[in-house]
């Protein structure tokens, strides 16, 4: 399965390079690939890992224009009947939308859409429970909005964008933190500390909110009035990371307290990398700044992993910073995307 750890893990891999160069990047997105696609082919899943997985496959197949990446994910599609995770209003399970909605860019068919619609046509008609947000941790967005603002963009319903910007701004007003310019986990970690008194925030948590920014840019139009806004959190979250970069390059599992999480922490890494080298390409960020910081991150984790095999410092799947379980690659493909293309 995704994730999976294995008792004799093998020989570290070669032939990698710490250089940011086309090639390097492709050298190492096919090793990833490959070493992935084996382990879940013939045993596809719904949730939100496997959906980042699919994502990273598909970047990566169309990167490397390898066409057995996309067809695992198309099998992977066909097999759940191009259907959302069992849980309705679970933003996990409409992770996996996204997925299908990247298929169907490629080869639109209206039935691969047609149970994602009829869900998010359904959850339109629920209210809102005052009490608790439709996306409550900030790991929901990365989860739903991309897959809201994709079928927008898809079908030309500006209902599905206008219901992602409204929850997106919910989620915003009870978890962005206006000084460290960061996000919170959930409410329950509002007034947490960590053991040196500073504030407890996640480095993966915060690493799919800016996955998933990435990802509502890439589907949002151009000209759209929205568009300012997500912008603007997406140069301030670069610009907070960027000062908490580790001197190796890489970031800690609670942000703020290096000293407590000394050991560097990869999901949350590989995310900033990728949304910081997406922002380069796309001219949201300043080069003169950010492409050191993107070019540290990727230098040091290669060399990292050529010296120690430390591909698997990730946090666990969990909501809070803690160690470790054998990494996910989805991010991974992702950053190399994007990294592939680096001006």
């Amino acid at each position: 399965m995704a994730g999976d750890t294995a008792e004799d893990p093998g020989y570290l891999a070669v032939g990698l390079s710490t250089e940011l160069t086309p090639l390097a990047v492709q050298t190492a997105m096919r090793k990833v690939a490959e070493w992935q696609v084996p382990r879940i082919s013939s045993t596809p899943g719904q949730s939100e890992w496997f959906a980042a997985l699919y994502m990273g496959l598909l970047a990566a197949g169309e990167t490397l224009r390898e066409s057995r990446y996309r067809e695992v994910v198309f099998q992977a599609a066909e097999a759940f009947h191009w259907e959302l995770g069992p849980r309705k209003t679970n933003p996990d399970d409409q992770t996996i939308g996204q997925v299908y909605l990247r298929l169907n860019e490629a080869a639109p068919d209206a039935a691969h859409l047609r149970p994602m619609r009829e869900e998010f046509d359904e959850l339109m008609g629920t209210p809102d429970d005052v009490a608790k947000s439709v996306w409550w941790y900030c790991d929901a967005l990365f989860m739903a909005p991309p897959a809201w603002a994709g079928l927008a963009a898809q079908t030309g319903d500006e209902r599905y964008l206008a219901y992602m910007d409204r929850e997106w701004h919910v989620t915003a007003d009870h978890l962005w933190d206006t000084q460290e310019h960061l996000f919170v986990r959930d409410a329950t970690y509002l007034g947490k500390r960590e053991k040196n008194g500073r504030k407890v925030l996640w480095s993966r948590g915060n690493g799919w909110v800016m996955g998933g920014l990435v990802n509502v840019l890439r589907v949002l139009p151009p000209g759209d009035r929205r568009r300012a806004f997500y912008v603007e959190k997406l140069r301030a979250m670069a610009t907070a990371l960027a000062r908490l970069q580790g001197a190796d390059g890489l970031w800690r599992s609670g942000l703020l307290d290096a000293t407590d999480y000394p050991t560097p922490e990869v999901s949350g890494s590989s995310f900033y990398v990728y949304a910081m080298a997406w922002a380069l390409n796309n001219g949201v960020l300043d080069a003169e700044v950010f492409r050191p910081v993107v070019e540290r991150g990727w230098a040091d984790w290669y060399g990292r992993s050529m010296r120690t095999g430390d591909w698997v410092r990730c946090s666990r799947a969990a909501h809070r910073p803690q160690f470790f379980q054998q990494g996910r690659v989805g991010c991974l493909a992702l950053e190399h995307s994007c990294l592939r293309a680096l001006r």
